[in-house]
């Protein structure tokens, strides 16, 4: 007795799998900018790698013609892969077929295939293109999202997350990349919205496309739901296969390590004459990143959001670490809002899946005025507080400048059980500015003086000698050591290689309160 037959009849099924939605709907996905589902995978994983789950799965719904329309797949594709030689999960939602609509088995799918990535402890990611919820299964369509979103929370912390979202993702699609860690959009094909354009203006009488409501660029610079927004679908999935290259594959490894060929004790003399001698000049603080870190590779976060802080990726000595750094060329450097939040969610990333802070800190204070106040800076720059204090992850702080008032505190201070503090001589850590203080403690002083003006500035002077300084605070223990700029590097890595056995821990709890 042959198998032939059988085999055949496997064949055939695999390549109306392979189709998606046919031939025609693959020529508009192309025609839109847009690759299907399937090519998105071959360039995601390392060739070969891919093994897919559930390629036969269908749905099992009869009403308003569904009965008639049984693809295979059911509009979305999951399975297992490896990037760099690294196993992760993936889905990949296919609008070719069914408009990549989620419902029951699709949805399904996808936590079957979360479920054993939980198990084994690797990264899932998720490409997004689908025209929402399968409005013929009803219900069960939101109850498969629901399904979702319960996974995404409860495998937070425990394994990465990633979001791509090449396509449309509007109404409760939008809240499972949300809850994921980081989320790439894609600028004039990908859009997320909980309502369109259309209720838009029937609820607001505003008239918006959807890209300027939901489009990469609007969330990546606006909104801050997008951590990144690439020109394009290719250099997106690169971009995730960076980012993966300097996380760990699950909350109880390491992240991974990488052979340096920069020498560890480089030192840079530029960083020495980097400070403006006018305390309110800007400079790049990314200058200093790039110059510390290995081979000046980093890879930044939420580049185009709250850009008064910097987020992001580097190595040091081929390890993996997280910088924030207050940015002094944009608004000072300023704490507010959004740049607490920003700075807030990457820190708890990078402590919950082990990665050391690096902290350049040049912060004037938060940003004063009704818009913040009203809006809730005390609580949102609570998150940033909250975010380090809670870290358990070797912390590291480098004081190039300003470090005035409580937002000294929060910038990973001693206080806050910051691990290593640095400060270069430039340093001034203090309440306030000397201009600030002077108006406050002095005010008698220079509204009796026969001439105001020269009062104030010798005051401002005598204060900012005894007091915008870091040797104050190395006398306390606050920094514990004071370098030339030079050796910011050695430093750090010497730092670094101390804290490598670190164990610090938080009281036992369920969880905290975070002030969300």
């Amino acid at each position: 007795m042959t198998t032939k037959p059988k085999f055949e009849e496997l064949e055939k099924l695999r390549e109306m799998a392979l189709l998606g939605g046919g031939e025609k709907r693959i020529e508009a996905q192309h025609a839109k900018g847009k690759l299907t589902a399937r090519e998105r995978l071959d360039l995601l994983l390392d060739k070969g790698s891919f093994c897919e789950i559930d390629m036969f799965v269908k749905h099992r719904s009869v009403d308003f013609g569904l009965d008639k329309i049984h693809p295979l797949g059911d509009g979305v594709i999951t399975g297992y892969g490896r990037i760099d030689g690294r196993l992760v999960f993936v889905f990949s939602q296919d609008f070719t077929v069914m408009g990549g609509s989620l419902a029951e088995a699709h949805g399904a799918k996808i936590c079957k295939m979360m479920d054993m990535a939980l198990k084994v402890g690797a990264p899932v990611i998720g490409i997004n293109d689908s025209g929402g919820a399968r409005v013929q299964e009803g219900v069960v369509s939101l109850g498969a999202y629901a399904d979702i979103f319960l996974r995404n929370t409860l495998t937070s912390g425990v394994i990465p997350q990633i979001s791509a979202v090449m396509g449309p993702c509007a109404g409760g699609a939008v809240y499972s990349p949300a809850i994921t860690d980081f989320i790439f959009m894609v600028r004039s094909t990908s859009y997320m919205f909980v309502t369109g354009p259309k209720v838009v203006k029937t609820v607001t009488h505003e008239e918006i496309t959807s890209e300027d409501l939901g489009g990469a660029d609007t969330h990546a610079t606006k909104s801050g739901v997008a951590h990144f927004a690439m020109d394009g679908e290719a250099e997106t999935i690169e971009g995730i296969r960076k980012l993966i290259s300097f996380i760990p594959s699950n909350n109880m490894e390491d992240p991974p390590v990488v052979e340096c060929s920069d020498p560890l004790d480089r030192i840079d003399e530029k960083l020495d004459d980097l400070i403006p001698d006018n305390p309110n000049k800007p400079y790049d603080i990314k200058d200093v990143i790039i110059s510390v870190i290995d081979d000046g590779d980093f890879f930044e976060v939420h580049a185009d959001f709250a850009q008064n802080i910097v987020v992001g990726f580097a190595r040091m000595a081929g390890k993996s670490v997280g910088i924030i750094a207050n940015q002094p060329a944009i608004l000072a450097g300023v704490l507010d809002i959004d740049s607490s939040r920003k700075g807030g969610r990457f820190i708890r990333f990078c402590d919950a899946f082990n990665i050391p802070l690096i902290t350049f800190e040049d912060v004037p204070g938060f940003l004063p005025g009704t818009d913040q106040e009203w809006r809730g800076i005390i609580v949102n720059g609570a998150k940033l507080l909250y975010a380090y204090c809670e870290a358990t992850v070797p912390k590291i702080t480098v004081i190039t400048r300003k470090a005035y008032g409580g937002a000294y505190d929060v910038m990973n201070s001693k206080h806050v059980r910051g691990d290593i503090n640095f400060a270069w001589p430039s340093a001034e850590i203090a309440v306030m500015g000397p201009k600030g203080a002077v108006e406050i403690i002095f005010s008698r002083q220079i509204a009796e003086a026969d001439d105001k003006e020269k009062k104030r500035e010798e005051l401002i002077e005598e204060y900012a000698k005894k007091f915008a300084n870091p040797y104050i605070a190395a006398e306390r223990g606050y920094v514990d050591e004071i370098i030339e700029p030079r050796y910011t590097r050695p430093k750090l890595i010497a730092a670094l290689s101390m804290l490598e056995n670190k164990v610090d821990s938080n009281p036992k709890k369920k969880h905290g309160n975070i002030p969300l």
